[in-house]
């Protein structure tokens, strides 16, 4: 299975013209609002011990965040140019990065094969997937966990929208960070109710934990605060 042309190209396209540098997306937020805050969910079920896979690196912003908690530390990304500003904003190569497509098994396959189990973070991944190949995305992640590793899954809820909406209608109209999303045809997709949960259990994972979370935008309203859009997060895995 492979990911719609529509999906590949329009991420390629937003990362060939962006910068890569931190904060330039709409959702880079800096790590201590984002992996820092993330990783407590995660930490009371996770072997440390184990690598971690951030899927849906981008410019690896929190992947060198991460690669301070877990040792080695892999970036994936569908987009070369995503991976190829991950390196270049990572010269210490405190984590790897790497072009990946989750919803080829044979892929994923071969990364849990050099990695072997492994603790995996993604972060607002699923919502942006399209529907058809969300089955795969999960099956993805439990195929990197394994019989040991931890997935730590967060996703924005269906209140996000409302507040995005909010924030293009300030005063001036949307920021370029969000015109540039819409610009790229980067679509926030709608994951229902239960969604992540019945995702997760089909692939044969168990949800360990869950609840609620604030995603933090790279956006800020005009008092200065992140733009936060209210999420889930899960942790799965095989008991």
């Amino acid at each position: 299975m492979t990911v719609s042309d529509r999906y590949r190209t329009a991420w390629e396209g937003f990362w060939e013209q962006s910068s890569g540098e931190q904060g330039e997306p709409f959702w880079d937020a800096d790590p201590a609002l984002t992996a820092r805050r993330d990783v407590e969910h995660l930490t009371p079920y996770a072997d440390h011990c184990l690598p971690v896979a951030d899927l849906g690196c981008g410019n690896g912003t929190q992947t060198r965040f991460l690669a301070t908690r877990f040792t080695p530390a892999v970036g994936v990304d569908l987009s070369a140019a995503a991976i190829a500003h991950a390196r270049r904003t990572d010269p210490g190569g405190a984590a790897t990065y790497e072009q990946l497509n989750l919803t080829d098994p044979t892929q994923t396959g071969a990364l849990h094969e050099r990695l072997g189990d492994t603790n995996v973070y993604m972060r607002a991944v699923l919502h942006q997937s399209d529907p058809e190949d969300r089955p795969a995305v999960a099956a993805a992640v439990a195929e990197l966990v394994g019989a040991h590793g931890r997935a730590l899954i967060l996703e924005p809820t269906g209140q996000a929208k409302a507040v995005i909406a909010a924030v293009a209608a300030q005063p001036g109209g949307p920021s370029l960070k969000l015109r540039r999303v819409k610009e790229h045809d980067l679509h926030p997709g709608e994951v229902a109710e239960g969604e992540i949960a019945a995702l997760l259990r089909a692939a044969g994972l168990t949800v360990l934990g869950e609840g609620t979370a604030a995603l933090a935008m790279s956006e800020t309203r005009p008092d200065g605060s992140p733009v936060e859009l209210p999420a889930r997060w899960f942790v799965a895995g095989r008991p």
